[in-house]
């Protein structure tokens, strides 16, 4: 960053840079903490210490951290389960918590995490981002559960139709995600003004001019919003919901950011990222988040992906977009007043679309069916359940499809001279694979002398081990030669 200083075209660079991230990062933060159930300072806030905190911090160069749609719906549900007080303390907490995981150098560890767990979560809170946005478009109350949020999706249809929700406020939303798909099919000049800005620029001036009667947003200050945890926010997290909440928020935004971290590497030829580093700097952004009572923040590929592609060289241009936010938070606040919600939850609409990997599922389904269905099971969990539930049945589901993966044995029956049989089991006996197992034994003959031959196994459970020992003390009580058995790990059987 120092380097950046002295030399004038890459100061320069970083700068521009910069101006392209805070323009894309504006909306979003604003539009995080709306959907979020949090005042839309609040996000200007995670994203101000995202830019000046976590920028200044060595991890990633180029990664760009602030409020991400990912964890929007386990923030608005935090908030309406806990209290916004509450939210703060959890946040402060997850932060503390990955201090220690990166001070334990656990960061690498994050990228063993399934892939197929991780885009699950990210479908599962696109679904209910999307479908809870729709009603935020049309005016309209969201439901509580996200299965309540599909379900009523027909009932919120007729009701703009029949004119009992606000069909104008719908329209806004709708052109607002107009905006965004078409702004792609522009020329490349047009598309340096980034689209979120475009678009919710387009329906703040529409709205304000045509003089449409649609809720904006709700303005109360940048030092009026912030909220530090108390002693009883604290007290709070000793439930068994408000740990939870905890460590979902520490899984969930320790992943998206080493996972976005991964990406982004893979965008610029500069130095790769020090997981361990870069969880230790997520770790003091969010602990700074949480004393200020702010959303909780992560690495946001958005934004990170507008910092590489807008031609930055340094650290130096996601510090400058905090200073960005935070000039346009303490100068223009009244310019936040004037956004239509219905402009935000477009951009959210469209945001939770692309947190769905449609193109990706056919492919998937094809080549690694197991891995398309835990995709598919941990989304429709998170629709269901919750967030934590949810990623823990992914991770379950991906630990059991691994084990059964590499469980393979096999079971070969020869018959040698004299009518002695013998069986050679090859591969990894483990209780998974034991009803096949037996199945095989239990089919041969019980007036045979029969050799078992472990030679070939690679590993023995205690299942396994427990299983052979009965079924040869069952073979030895029929009052034929006993079972030999070729292998050291077995015990007990003669």
């Amino acid at each position: 960053m120092l380097s950046s200083l002295k030399d004038p075209p890459v100061l320069r660079r970083d700068a521009l840079a910069s101006l392209v991230v805070f323009l894309v990062a504006l909306p979003l933060c604003v539009g995080v903490a709306v959907a979020s159930g949090v005042p839309a300072e609040l996000g200007l806030i995670t994203g101000i210490v995202g830019g000046l905190v976590v920028g200044a911090m060595p991890g990633s160069t180029f990664q760009v951290s602030g409020p991400a749609a990912g964890l929007t719906v386990l923030v608005f549900e935090a908030v309406r389960e806990f209290g916004l007080g509450t939210l703060g303390a959890i946040v402060l907490v997850t932060g503390l918590l990955q201090l220690a995981l990166g001070a334990l150098r656990f960061g690498r560890w994050f990228r063993a995490i399934s892939v197929a767990v991780v885009q699950g979560m990210l479908a599962g809170i696109g679904l209910v981002l999307l479908f809870g946005q729709l009603y935020t478009m049309a005016g309209a109350k969201q439901p509580r559960s996200g299965l309540e949020k599909i379900t009523g999706v027909p009932g919120l249809v007729a009701d703009v139709a029949t004119g009992r929700t606000a069909p104008v406020s719908l329209a806004v939303g709708a052109g607002t995600i107009a905006v965004l798909v078409l702004w792609k099919k522009l020329p490349a000049k047009a598309q340096l003004v980034p689209a979120p800005l475009v678009a919710v620029a387009l329906a703040t001036a529409v709205t304000a001019l045509g003089g449409l009667n649609v809720a904006n947003v709700e303005v109360r200050g940048l030092i009026d919003a912030v909220q530090p945890p108390g002693l009883n926010d604290l007290t709070t997290l000793g439930s068994v919901a408000a740990l939870g909440t905890v460590l979902a928020f520490t899984l969930i935004a320790s992943a998206e950011s080493l996972f976005s971290a991964a990406a982004v590497d893979r965008m610029h030829d500069g130095d790769p990222t020090d997981y361990n580093k870069e969880l230790l700097a997520q770790g003091v952004g969010n602990t700074v988040c949480g004393v200020l009572g702010a959303l909780p923040m992560t690495a946001v590929i958005v934004r990170s992906a507008a910092n590489v592609q807008a031609g930055a060289r340094t650290s130096l241009s996601r510090l400058l977009h905090g200073v960005w936010l935070l000039l346009f938070a303490v100068l223009l606040p009244a310019a936040i007043g004037i956004i239509p919600l219905a402009a935000l939850a477009g951009v959210l609409v469209h945001a939770g679309c692309k947190l769905v990997p449609v193109k990706e599922l056919a492919p998937l389904w094809r080549d690694h069916r197991g891995e398309a269905v835990i995709l598919a099971v941990t989304a429709l969990a998170i629709v269901t359940t919750s967030m934590f539930e949810g990623v823990v049945l992914g991770l379950l589901l991906a630990v059991v499809k691994s084990a059964w993966e590499t469980s393979h044995v096999q079971a070969e029956v020869r018959e040698l001279t004299g009518g002695r049989l013998v069986v050679t089991v090859t591969g990894h006996a483990t209780f998974l694979r034991l009803p096949r197992l037996l199945d095989t034994l239990e089919s041969l003959p019980q007036d045979r002398p029969i050799e078992l031959d472990l030679s070939g196994v690679r590993h023995l459970d205690h299942a396994c081990r427990t299983a052979l020992e009965s079924w040869a003390a069952r073979h030895n009580g029929a009052g034929v030669e006993a079972v030999r058995v070729r292998h050291p790990e077995v015990v007990g059987v003669a």
